[in-house]
């Protein structure tokens, strides 16, 4: 009769345990209400080889703007495949613009002034460089150049509710307002170990990312995403067993209690 009260004194414990609230479910776990936080450098996105760039320059002089911008032409949205609508606005705009391509050497070649080596710069750095060569050339005084990233994006995929290709349309963006452009993850979801694989220069690096920890994602060098990351949302343990018949059976309530009840219909034939 002990061994039985053991039996399900377990399974009763079990069912409770299961019962509680995960700890791994909400973000930015450590974080209180009107704490201040270290802010990070903000890591900006800057030019790499095969961006598409939209660089417009306006002076007071027509004949000379239009001979510093390159004729537009139709821009194929079909090319790349975003899911948010806020890429698609910018695709259609980017139908009457002119788009350079970085070449591999993180060089553009731009009118008046030829080969411009512009890797590894900021929106603002390229529009500030491109002035200035301007001015100290005496090819336009005070001139208005703005530059917008054309196919800068990062695809999310794993459980999130929307996965694909999305825009970044800012020139800093977390990872967790990454994920958000997705839906945010599903409750399958792996919060603790989000993989961002990312390429730099001619390596291909992974982080790791534990979004239920406020200081250790603040901390990684994928908290602020770069354009091409390959954001993995892997699935829970739970998800995971679900693909094997019966896989979280063991743990349901519902199996715990018949086997209690099996149990002590053994036990009471036993003693009997």
């Amino acid at each position: 009769m002990k061994k039985t009260l053991t039996v399900l004194t377990a399974a009763l414990v079990i069912t409770l345990t299961g019962c509680r609230a995960p700890k791994d479910i909400a973000y930015m776990q450590g974080w209180n209400d009107a704490e201040v936080h270290a802010t990070l450098n903000v890591n900006s996105i800057k030019a790499q080889p095969d961006d598409k760039l939209s660089i417009a320059v306006n002076t007071d002089n027509p004949v000379l703007s239009e001979s510093l911008n390159l004729p537009t032409f139709s821009h194929r949205i079909g090319q790349e495949q975003y899911r948010n609508s806020n890429m698609m606005t910018i695709a259609s705009q980017s139908q009457n613009m002119s788009l350079y391509t970085v070449d591999a050497d993180g060089n553009i070649n731009f009118p008046l002034l030829g080969e411009l080596h512009i890797v590894g710069m900021t929106r603002s750095q390229i529009a500030s460089y491109i002035t200035e060569q301007l001015e100290n050339k005496n090819i336009a005084k005070n001139p208005v150049v703005i530059v917008e990233w054309a196919n800068v994006g990062v695809t999310i995929a794993g459980e999130v509710l929307q996965p694909g290709r999305y825009a970044v349309t800012r020139d800093a963006m977390t990872l967790p307002e990454a994920i958000g452009m997705a839906g945010d993850l599903t409750i399958q979801g792996l919060r603790t170990n989000i993989l961002v694989v990312r390429q730099e220069g001619d390596k291909t690096v992974s982080y790791r990312v534990d979004l239920t920890d406020g200081e250790s994602i603040q901390n990684s060098p994928a908290y602020y995403v770069r354009q091409n990351d390959y954001i993995y949302v892997e699935p829970n343990s739970m998800k995971k067993r679900s693909a094997t018949v019966n896989g979280n059976n063991v743990l349901s309530a519902s199996f715990w209690v018949s086997i209690a009840s099996l149990l002590t219909s053994i036990a009471v034939l036993v003693f009997k």
